[in-house]
């Protein structure tokens, strides 16, 4: 069991949080969220040890091991495959090679031999008789297979060395796991692999993720970052989420009786808390549900940009045709053949292992890329918008934020611009900054406010949820499912996807699959 007792973050006169007093326990999974900038990352390095409180202390069970998933990339680029996981567990792997040191003397003394003798002893207690083959079909489970577990890590790509290093997270049945955004940069089988492994996981689990339906699938409590305090409440994301709108729509309306408010919350709640991620804590969570009083859950102070795409138009029966488009790129096909007509309606996923194809065919469709042979047909009502997946180049000028937007606005009026960059959280002087220093989450809320703008009925999204937050995340899946015309989008993120695509385009090596189905139907098809 991990604890903290009194724990508090000051940078000088700021505060992330104060006296926080938790109890991580065995079984569980603990989801921590909170905006950008709230302290996420910053507390689960106090629980590592990687960062010192404040205030207050981080306590563990004597001989318990702490597991954390390493955000350096590059920090094993010297060492094999197979011993960089194995490092996830510092004192086996060390008694591994204090062994092989050992034994590997040419003038092996008694004293050798009786200091041998001590660590097989902690080798066998550690089960490092099975380290190799564990750390070997971790790394299979990942994809990463048995050709790349003797290479070196500086010999294999950026996208599994990320595998890597989780399996190293992994490695050893570690007593606590912390794991920041674990799914980024992994492909989709992966990810549904790690899901399985944490629901499975009998030992306690903490993780920072923008990843919604990730959250939901494997937590078991939501650690809130919020009001300078964290919070925990038992239940998944949905159900933080849900509460938290249900009570501060509660809390605006003064006119209802408290006894009122406690029973739509209780009647919530007794829905909600059949939604388990493990069946086997369904029963003590649920107790702990009921308990929840409305004075417990407070509205979150969160901003939430406003995104909602309204069409100038509504679109005819011809919509867009894609008929045999090929494309090569750097001596490769990338795109063979391909053929689609988008019918009224449509909201289409499209998916595909090759990131670099479902891009490819977006820059086609938008016009930014031209195709080798074949052939893209509008229909005549139809007017588009584009949300590239590298979008610095829109941004390749000296204009602050009102100036770069007011270029894609019909109504130049300052008044009028400011009040919609409100809106996407650039209010006041934000509104002037100058869009060199934008992160990457403010150009993506640029870019979709230019095309909210736009009115088009016809919208286009490359991974729109890179760089964003979980509020802005969640604003943007709402507007896109509110969006009353046809769209074409790939996104990494679960939720978004189903809840938006009424149809299925996967992008295969050697063919089209096509189906008119939602996105999890589809998984469950192929």
């Amino acid at each position: 069991m991990l604890v903290t007792n009194g724990v508090t973050i000051r940078f000088g006169k700021r505060v992330l949080f104060e006296d926080v007093n938790i109890k991580f326990t065995k079984g569980n999974c603990y989801g921590i969220i909170g905006a950008n900038g709230a302290g996420k990352s910053t507390f689960l390095k106090v629980l590592s040890g990687e960062f010192e409180p404040s205030k207050g202390e981080v306590s563990i069970e004597k001989g318990e091991r702490i597991s954390v998933l390493k955000q350096d990339h590059f920090a094993f680029e010297e060492y094999k495959v197979l011993d960089t996981v194995i490092m996830g567990n510092v004192e086996l792997y060390n008694i591994m090679k204090e062994k092989e040191a050992i034994y590997s003397k040419p003038d092996f003394s008694e004293e050798d031999g009786m200091k041998a003798a001590k660590l097989e002893e902690r080798f066998a207690e550690l089960d490092g008789w099975n380290a190799e083959s564990d750390a070997a079909i971790l790394l299979n489970d990942l994809g990463i297979s048995a050709n790349m577990h003797d290479k070196y890590m500086k010999e294999i790509e950026a996208k599994d060395k990320v595998k890597v290093l989780l399996a190293q997270a992994l490695f050893g049945n570690p007593d606590v796991l912390l794991l920041d955004e674990p799914t980024n940069d992994l492909d989709l089988k992966s990810i549904n692999w790690l899901q399985e492994f944490l629901i499975n996981f009998e030992n306690t689990v903490i993780v920072v993720s923008h990843d919604r339906y990730f959250l939901n699938k494997v937590c078991t409590y939501i650690a809130d970052v919020d009001f300078g305090k964290i919070k925990v409440y038992p239940g998944n994301y949905d159900f933080w989420y849900e509460s938290s709108q249900l009570a501060l729509k509660q809390m605006k309306d003064a006119n209802k009786k408290k006894e009122e408010k406690i029973k739509e919350l209780q009647d919530f709640i007794a829905r909600f808390s059949a939604n388990a991620s493990k069946s086997k804590q369904a029963t003590s969570r649920k107790k702990s549900l009921e308990k929840i009083q409305l004075d417990e859950i407070k509205p979150s102070n969160r901003k939430y940009p406003y995104i909602d795409f309204k069409p100038d138009r509504e679109p005819g029966k011809d919509i867009l045709t894609i008929k045999n488009i090929s494309k090569q790129i750097d001596g490769q096909k990338i795109l063979n053949n391909i053929s689609f007509t988008v019918k009224p309606g449509d909201k289409i996923a499209l998916l595909s292992d090759n990131e670099l194809a479902k891009t490819a065919l977006f820059q086609i469709i938008s016009g930014e890329l031209e195709a080798d042979s074949g052939e893209i047909i509008w229909g005549q009502t139809i007017s588009n918008s584009y949300f590239p997946k590298d979008n610095n180049y829109l941004f390749e000028n000296d204009m602050n934020l009102v100036e770069w937007l007011r270029q894609y606005s019909k109504d130049p009026d300052e008044t009028y611009v400011r009040g919609f960059l409100g809106r996407m959280l650039f209010s006041g002087e934000e509104a002037l900054k100058n869009i060199a220093v934008l992160s990457g989450g403010e150009k993506v809320r640029c870019v979709l406010s230019k095309m909210m703008l736009s009115g088009a009925n016809f919208l286009m999204f490359d991974e729109p949820t890179n760089h964003l937050d979980m509020e802005s995340i969640t604003a943007l899946n709402e507007g896109m499912q509110k969006f009353k015309g046809n769209m074409i989008f790939t996104s990494h993120d679960h939720q978004l996807t189903q809840t938006v695509a009424n149809r299925i385009i996967d992008l295969k090596e050697d063919k089209i699959v096509d189906r008119e189905c939602t996105y999890n139907e589809y998984l469950e098809i192929e």
